[in-house]
């Protein structure tokens, strides 16, 4: 079902996670002169990297972090109304926007969103899905497993009548964002009736919060299918689809296939670090990659939290490679690295 690796650790979203240690990179040259309590909210894609930074960091840093897993939407709006430090969102804000909002926009890691279905006599990893199809699915195109279409990319394989169940995110999310975009990319009858956002007018199915709701949603509800960060489809050991990818290539979700999907970024002509990442060329490349991002305050009114925000990113980045693979993360290129912490506001 999954390719080699396991996931040792998951912090699970919709918890506060606390964080503590004293930070000390001496390659960033950081400085923690005394412990500083931070908050912040928003993407439950992120959660789990951001709380094993913390856990890892513990015995350096000084730093005590309150994340609380709300959603993309819901990270936003509160680093926007400045009631948390720092707001976590998959979609990235325009660049009128945070400059309106005096907000510094900056990636952490990368992953991939993947397709996980609840189908009865499937054998797990076997079913494929495209774009095109995967689109049918959610719009309600497509209401039974054993549909032509879907039988046509899995011959060999007795597909049951089953209904299909889409479950979708029920919370402004940025994994919704991306995979709508993703979808809106590859079929353009979905770009027309029902497009990309954090939020969209789903035509049926059945909604769940965060990314482990969807994921517990499509793991209890026979003939379901959903989407997910890759590390909720591993932890809940569900059953990934493959799918056909720019190349036309069947490929199967892992950290090799994301970083193929990587290769190609152009991080330099990037409006704000917003890279996309979806449906890119490469023979072993997974369709739906995507960034998170971090949005902090270019005026923060605590100068102490914001240095305490500063040096717990740069420490991630100094020391969090092997806690992202660990979790099924891909980590940022050196050099983008080293320029969000040389463009970090001062």
């Amino acid at each position: 079902m999954f390719p080699t690796g396991s996931i040792k650790g998951l912090f699970m979203s919709k918890v506060s996670i606390a964080i503590f240690g004293l930070l000390a990179v001496s390659s960033l040259s950081i400085n923690v002169s005394r412990a500083a309590d931070i908050t912040g909210a928003g993407s439950s894609f992120a959660a789990p990297i951001y709380g094993a930074w913390g856990a890892d960091s513990r015995s350096q840093t000084g730093i005590a972090v309150n994340y609380q897993s709300v959603g993309s939407s819901g990270g936003q709006d509160q680093i926007i109304a400045r009631t948390v430090d720092f707001g976590a969102s998959d979609k990235p804000m325009a660049g009128t926007r945070l400059a309106s909002e005096h907000l510094y926009q900056f990636p952490t890691v990368m992953s991939g969103i993947v397709v996980v279905a609840n189908v009865p006599g499937i054998k797990p990893g076997s079913l494929r899905l495209d774009g095109p199809t995967l689109a049918a699915l959610y719009s309600g195109e497509i209401t039974e497993w054993d549909d032509a279409r879907i039988k046509a990319l899995n011959p060999g394989i007795t597909l049951p009548d089953t209904d299909v169940a889409p479950i979708h995110r029920a919370d402004g999310s940025g994994t919704t964002f991306a995979f709508t975009s993703y979808l809106a990319q590859v079929s353009p009858s979905w770009k027309q009736k029902l497009g990309s956002g954090t939020s969209v007018s789903w035509i049926g199915g059945a909604g769940a919060r965060g990314n482990d709701g969807v994921a517990a949603m499509v793991k209890q509800t026979e003939g379901a299918v959903g989407y997910v960060e890759y590390s909720y489809a591993r932890q809940n050991h569900l059953n990934v689809t493959q799918l056909k990818n720019h190349s036309g290539a069947f490929v199967f979700p892992s950290l090799q296939s994301f970083s193929e999907a990587t290769r190609a970024a152009d991080w330099v002509h990037a409006d704000h670090y917003a890279v996309n990442l979806l449906d890119t060329d490469g023979a072993g490349a997974w369709p739906i990659v995507t960034a998170t991002f971090v949005l902090v305050p270019t005026n923060p009114s605590n100068a102490e939290r914001g240095k305490a925000v500063h040096d717990f990113f740069a420490w991630g980045f100094a020391h969090g490679d092997a806690d992202n693979t660990r979790l099924d993360y891909v980590s940022l290129p050196q050099s983008v690295r080293t320029d969000v912490m040389a463009h970090w506001p001062k």
